[in-house]
């Protein structure tokens, strides 16, 4: 089971960081994806980090500004989001891949999904 949590509203500029926790059987070796989805567009990957060494992996229009880590300890991973733009508002979901050794795009491959989280950037 997975639970997202940490959206909110900020202004543009600002800053978020979205947590997903793990519960449950994870198995040894996964990927947390997060995915977002604005009214009227297709859910799209934002990025992903995989058990173990920690792979990740980030969306084009998210690199350089979002960071993901992991707590091990916790089974958590957090998407630190910086210098928000108003295009970053959306539902964020995360969700797992039964596997560490690529990170997919495709929100398909994904097994396991949490709720999502709404954020919302004001210009």
């Amino acid at each position: 089971q997975l639970q997202a949590s940490g959206g909110g509203l900020v202004q543009a500029g600002g800053s978020l960081r979205l947590s997903c926790a793990a519960s449950g059987h994870t198995g040894r070796s996964y990927t947390i994806g997060w995915f977002r989805q604005a009214p009227g567009r297709e859910r799209e990957f934002v990025g992903g980090i995989s058990s173990g060494a920690g792979m990740a992996r980030y969306a084009d229009s998210v690199k350089g500004r979002f960071t993901m880590s992991r707590d091990d300890v916790k089974n958590t991973v957090f998407l630190q989001m910086d210098s928000l733009k108003p295009e970053d508002a959306a539902m964020y979901f995360c969700a797992l891949y039964t596997s560490a050794r690529v990170i997919p795009t495709t929100s398909s491959r994904y097994t396991y999904w949490g709720q999502g989280t709404l954020v919302t950037v004001s210009s």
